[in-house]
């Protein structure tokens, strides 16, 4: 069984993404990496082929939901026993993979937790991810990490229990709900902010989907 495997969902990041991998193989020498191509028309594809043990692709976008079910259902075929999720942009540092690696020892999920002293982050995106961090922990029933990245660790069992529901960036919010529920045990891993102007992430569509999907939970309606 394979120790770890690297999931990186990627749309578009050829100029980010050799750097990010290079990280990770650095960072993380026996790792796998499995990259997703999330529809790209700048070479992502290319570089994933030609950089990566295994790629999955999609012809048209599909959403970062749909390229983490794909990369998780890709590293659970190769036999991963820990899988790591990080973003192709460059966002999140990876010599900080080993941290979130090791700490599973001792928890089921790892979540990075951005510092915010200091950060280039633009005030009106701190204040979101601490209102949303906020009410996804009301919902959970507990304290939870910065919900909102997705730099993470996850033990192999947990994928195995929780699927998650939505095809975009609500996804990782169903994922981080449910797993609360369900009883396992979440920390949070101190990682530095880097913040550049190259995210996918539409404040107002995806923010409506990420209420939305806050909304089922609370009411019940999530199934």
């Amino acid at each position: 069984m394979t120790d770890v495997v690297c999931v990186i969902p990627a749309l578009n990041a050829a100029a980010t993404l050799p750097r990010v991998i290079d990280g990770v193989r650095r960072a993380l020498p026996g790792a796998l990496i499995v990259g997703v191509d999330d529809g790209s028309a700048d070479g992502t594809g290319r570089i994933f082929d030609d950089s990566c043990d295994a790629t999955e692709r999609f012809a048209a976008n599909m959403g970062k939901g749909a390229a983490l079910r794909a990369g998780f259902a890709r590293a659970l075929a190769m036999g991963a026993r820990r899988v790591l999720t990080l973003d192709a942009d460059g966002q999140h540092d990876p010599a900080y993979a080993p941290r979130l690696i090791a700490a599973l020892e001792v928890a089921h999920i790892a979540v990075g937790e951005r510092t915010r002293a200091g950060t280039a982050m633009p005030l009106r995106r701190r204040v979101s991810n601490a209102l949303s961090t906020a009410a996804i922990s009301a919902v959970a029933g507990r304290r939870l990490p910065d919900t909102q990245c997705g730099f993470r660790a996850v033990r192999r069992e947990v994928l195995e229990t929780i699927t998650g529901v939505g095809d975009r960036y609500e996804f990782e919010t169903d994922f981080i709900i449910r797993a609360a529920r369900h009883g396992y045990e979440i920390v949070a891993v101190p990682i530095p902010t880097i913040y550049g102007s190259t995210s996918h992430f539409r404040e107002c569509r995806d923010a409506i989907r990420v209420v939305a999907t806050i909304w089922r939970h609370r009411t019940g309606a999530a199934r």
